[in-house]
């Protein structure tokens, strides 16, 4: 019989999989020839999993007794010497004893543990010129058979304290890290009685106009976004409207009153609103950002922790079920209000397929920076002007792009972007093209991988078409390749999935009191603990992401700083696969560990200032992270002013370094002409770009030179493998077809889903490469090989 499955069924690797499954059970005949090609078709995974405690939990060295000062062992002169052989087969009797191994489980030893408390007890034993004498003396009476065996476990169990501290305090630091009840951290909200309004809607719906609205007839608001630029936005819109307000993010400050007094209202990053002060009325923009697997936290604790007497929460429909859940917790209602899409949005049933037919409107998205170089050099070509936004420009180039392109005496009627228009910026689109339905992602495990965009993005993104208010009212969206136009309208028809987690983070005095506990842990080893050992509601909340804030705090592990210093550094936000970034993060972590100021003409001397506009590609990703390097100032600034104290200075050079990656924005064509010229590579990994070796070039835009016989050797073996598994996989599959098993339509989706997998086993060969010559580092590695 015919097993015809849906689409649906097949939109990741692992439904292909499911998908195979089924047939298998329809025809048991196929399993064998199957079963052989079933790998190529499972999703990327890392050898890294969560581990136990025990596999975190960083020993401590217990140096062997030396002798005395009159050089007397006591226990020799009671009980006689006790040679070396004999000593190592008693400790062998008690290693291998299972009354022991169960004791030391009983006091919180498991297997793991037990056998490298054995270890440094044993060595401490043997290596040590003098025993304790009460040890001497048991040993001696076991090997006269006048003790037992198990007489040594108190000793064992005194050692393993020793080098396992948390073993004493455990109960404690279960305490410390139970997060089963967040909304009991924020004593100030649990004081005045709350209520929710949840504005749900998709893009272009009015949803956020409506909130902000009700914020500024306020007599006291605050407004807490995602982006600096909505925060920017919002501070302007509400000073227009005549209530003054402030503007508060990671790395500025800026006060609506000349006098510099702190007024009623305020917009700012979600991380930065205060949970201390009181409020009329509170805006949550962006809410189904709770999901998210690194900055998650951040929604959780405003929604738990605000204090204002009505929140306003704004975003997705798939997060009401959420909210109404933590609102529970609270005993606190939720009120919804639903709004439909203000102008009309088409789905148009063929691709353009060639760049002489992107017209005027028209915003190509893309998910990597080389396609935005390769599709903005096509279009110029062509004599169609581009403006390029992609996240890791700095706010105020994204700003000038897009005004550009909004301006309708301006040359410039095309955009090139990356889903960073997701969000943050006004746009007039007329009509929206995804050049590609995959993008790198994150999983739950933290691990990257290319996988179709979600339903959530694929709509956020396609809003973007069709702005209320603008020249363009009715939006439209397709593709540029007629491959994905049905994947694309087969994502857009699947229901959102429900939002039913949040995230949490441990904060700094859950740290500082592990600390206390465990003195001599590094930070990333405590954060380790803390994860390993914290206790949470897993049906309502998860726990964050920690793996740069870990790469971070083992960066500076040998700078001498204070904990709460440190786990500052540790939460700054600078993208830790820029190599010069980092080293300008632990330049700043070591003059600040010998209290020497960071000063304008030291920053200025490290960053080469005065700056040229860029030259090639390669210069302008280097501008780039010079300006995250002085958002990483600034950031510092209004944490440690004394030792970071030009920070006027640094905001006015940030200033002009803006003017100068503008100018190579602008001139972007031209870049990728003297990359190419230059013959030199940068490797894409979603907004982050490094530098690497230089490559030839025999007419692809970013062809990769083989960097040595192995790579080369390795490629022609996978090319090899592919061919091999292409053709009995074609074979099969025509007899599949054949015999009716299957519909060619779901064969085909098959296949297609199948090269997916493997151009992206292709591009992760070739990144792992690349990151392992850039960073010795083998947790760094770890997070990228497979």
């Amino acid at each position: 019989m015919a097993c015809r499955l849906p689409l649906q069924t097949i939109k990741h690797p692992p439904d292909f999989v499911r998908c195979i499954q089924q047939i298998l059970k329809a025809v048991p005949s196929a399993a064998a020839s199957l079963n052989q090609h079933l790998i190529v078709c499972k999703r990327y995974q890392s050898r890294r999993t969560r581990g136990t405690l025990s596999s975190v939990i960083q020993p401590l060295t217990v140096q062997p007794a030396a002798k005395n000062a009159d050089d007397i062992n006591i226990g020799e002169e009671l009980t006689g010497v006790i040679k070396k052989e004999n000593l190592l087969k008693l400790l062998s009797v008690f290693h291998n004893d299972d009354k022991i191994k169960k004791l030391a489980s009983e006091n919180g030893l498991d297997r793991n543990l037990f056998h490298r408390a054995f270890l440094s007890f044993r060595k401490f034993c043997t290596e040590s010129n003098h025993l304790p004498v009460d040890l001497h003396v048991v040993f001696s009476d076991i090997l006269q058979r006048s003790g037992h065996i198990h007489d040594i476990f108190p000793y064992f169990l005194r050692h393993s304290y020793e080098i396992f501290p948390h073993l004493e305090a455990m109960e404690d630091l279960k305490k410390i890290s139970d997060l089963r009840f967040p909304a009991n951290w924020y004593p100030e909200a649990r004081s005045i009685e709350r209520k929710f309004v949840f504005h749900a809607g998709p893009t272009n719906s009015g949803k956020t106009y409506h909130a902000l609205e009700r914020l500024i007839k306020a007599k006291s608001g605050i407004y807490c976004g995602p982006l600096k630029l909505l925060a920017a936005e919002v501070f302007h819109k509400c000073n227009d409207a005549g209530t003054p307000c402030d503007l508060v993010t990671g790395e500025e400050r800026r006060f609506a009153k000349d006098d510099g007094t702190q007024s009623d209202h305020v917009a700012c990053t979600i991380e930065m609103a205060s949970l201390t002060t009181p409020y009329e009325v509170a805006v949550i923009d962006e809410i189904q950002m709770i999901r998210d697997q690194q900055r998650g936290w951040a929604w959780t604790r405003a929604v738990l922790g605000l204090n204002a007497q009505e929140i306003h929460v704004c975003g997705e429909a798939s997060c009401i079920d959420l909210v109404k859940e933590l609102a529970l917790t609270t005993r606190e209602e939720v009120q919804v209000s639903r709004y439909k899409r203000l102008t009309s949005l088409t789905y148009l049933n063929e691709a353009i397929e060639k760049f002489q037919n992107v017209r005027p409107g028209d915003c190509i998205v893309c998910f990597s920076k080389n396609d935005i170089y390769y599709v903005t050099r096509q279009l110029e070509q062509l004599g169609k002007e581009c403006a390029v936004v992609y996240g890791s420009l700095p706010p105020s180039t994204k700003l000038a792009q897009a005004a550009n392109f909004n301006d309708t005496n301006s040359a410039c009627k095309v955009m090139v972007a990356t889903d960073a228009i997701g969000m943050g910026l006004n746009l007039a689109i007329k009509r929206v093209v995804f050049y590609s339905v995959t993008k790198p992602m994150l999983n739950d495990k933290g691990e990257k991988e290319m996988d179709l965009i979600s339903t959530s993005q694929a709509l956020q993104i396609a809003g973007r078409a069709g702005r209320y208010n603008t020249a363009y009212e009715q939006g439209e969206v397709t593709t540029f390749y007629s491959k994905d136009l049905n994947i694309l309208k087969d994502i857009l028809n699947q229901p959102i999935e429900p939002i039913t987690k949040a995230g949490l983070h441990p904060t700094a005095d859950q740290i500082e009191l592990f600390a206390y506990h465990l003195p001599k842990a590094s930070l990333s080893n405590l954060i380790d603990i803390f994860e390993l050992s914290c206790e949470l509601d897993s049906d309502m909340f998860f726990m964050c992401l920690n793996e740069d804030f870990k790469f971070l705090a083992n960066m500076i592990e040998h700078v001498p700083l204070p904990l709460r210093v440190r786990y500052v550094f540790c939460c700054a936000p600078i993208s830790v696969k820029s190599p010069f970034s980092c080293a300008m993060f632990l330049k700043f972590a070591r003059r600040f560990s010998r209290s020497e100021p960071i000063t304008f003409d030291w920053l200025c001397h490290q960053i080469g200032w005065p700056l040229k506009p860029p030259g090639n590609l390669v210069e302008l990703v280097h501008l780039e992270c010079v300006f995250d390097v002085l958002d990483l100032y600034l950031w510092l600034s209004y944490r440690f002013q004394d030792l970071f104290p030009d920070s006027v200075m640094v905001r006015e050079l940030q200033t002009e370094l803006d003017k100068i990656i503008l100018t190579g924005v602008r001139n972007i064509v031209q870049l990728v002409k003297n990359q190419e010229q230059d013959n030199l590579v940068l490797q894409d990994d979603e907004d982050d770009l490094m530098m690497k070796a230089p490559i030839r070039r025999s007419g692809g835009l970013m062809e990769r030179r083989p960097l040595d016989a192995q790579i080369n050797s390795a490629r022609s073996s996978d090319k090899m493998k592919q061919a091999i598994a292409m053709r009995a996989h074609s074979k099969l599959a025509q007899k599949l077809v054949t015999s009716g098993v299957v519909s060619q339509e779901t064969m085909e989706t098959l296949k297609q889903e199948w090269m997916l997998e493997s151009e992206k086993k292709k591009r992760q060969s070739g990144r792992r490469y690349a990151e392992s010559s850039d960073n010795k580092d083998s947790e760094k590695i770890d997070n990228y090989e497979e």
